[in-house]
């Protein structure tokens, strides 16, 4: 145990208390070095025979059946523990390649979920399109490990073309273009792209950067009360190439909101909509491990 009272031990007291076996092992992992193999053995009760993931991996799409946001949620874990590589994401490569809308990327949600639980705001339709929720974060990702994979080449054809001709957006598309920009080879053309988004995030007030006057910051339609994101959830760590967009006070000033939001119980809270009893609680395990990321990447820990 951290001593107590720190930011850290009460975390991890709200990690045992409350969070699935998924989420002990990688707090179990990212702080107090335990063992990547635990992780991936957590991982695995996920994983369906075609290779994809489910069983509400990602808490708001229920039900077992594999999606690609789920095999998303997976390719980071796999990233965090340094095994996103070989058969693991030969196995990922083929769901990918079979559920791939005809332009070769992902689509948010696969109509097999027809039929299970859902968030109310996650439609399943016949043909879904491609979607950079699902595609950039899985394409950056695993450019990142350097995964060498067929399916990489239309998909990232995919979200070069989406990212670079983005106008209107919102900030749950804007941090899946980061995670692609941040982990694509060409980097010049990443750090040009990202500064064109930077700019359109500053346009359209998607970004928080007082967190004193949220009052400023419109919500982007259909997204609930209170479901702001701040400079921390874009600049999530110093090397992303989203940190440019914000000045040190801007920063600051967020990573210290960022630790005001710590709960009583030690967790963080998710800021969107709860509509299932399970979900809320699933959720908080994952903020609280990002929110600790962030935090520990600024020295804030």
């Amino acid at each position: 145990m951290a001593h107590s009272g720190s930011v850290l031990s009460r975390a991890e007291n709200f990690i045992w208390l409350t969070a699935r076996v998924l989420e002990q092992r990688r707090f179990e992992h990212d702080f107090l070095d335990g063992d990547p193999s635990a992780v991936e053995t957590a991982l695995d009760a996920y994983r369906n025979a075609d290779g994809g993931y489910g069983h509400a991996l990602e808490p708001d799409l229920r039900g077992p059946v594999s999606q690609p946001l789920h095999t998303a949620a997976a390719v980071r874990v796999l990233d965090a523990i340094g095994r996103c590589a070989g058969q693991r994401v030969e196995r990922i490569g083929r769901y990918l390649t079979a559920v791939s809308t005809p332009d070769g990327a992902l689509p948010a949600v696969h109509p097999s979920l027809r039929g299970y639980p859902a968030a109310p705001w996650i439609p399943v339709v016949d043909v879904p399109p491609s979607d950079l929720l699902a595609t950039g974060p899985v394409v950056g990702t695993l450019h990142r490990n350097s995964v060498w994979h067929a399916w990489l080449f239309r998909a990232t054809d995919y979200c070069w073309h989406t990212v670079e001709t983005l106008d209107k957006t919102h900030p749950y598309e804007v941090r899946a273009a980061l995670t692609f920009l941040d982990g694509v080879p060409d980097r010049p053309r990443a750090e040009a792209a990202a500064g064109r988004l930077g700019t359109l995030v500053r346009e359209q007030l998607l970004v928080v950067t007082d967190p004193d006057r949220t009052e400023r910051f419109p919500l982007p339609d259909g997204y609930a009360p209170g479901e702001h994101h701040y400079v921390t959830d874009f600049a999530t760590a110093p090397d992303s190439l989203a940190r440019r967009w914000f000045s040190d006070a801007e920063l600051d000033r967020c990573l210290d909101h960022l630790l005001s939001r710590q709960e009583e119980d030690g967790g963080w809270d998710i800021n969107w909509r709860r509509w299932a009893p399970g979900t809320a609680l699933e959720g908080r395990p994952l903020v609280t491990l990002e929110a600790l990321h962030t935090l520990r990447a600024y020295g804030r820990l």
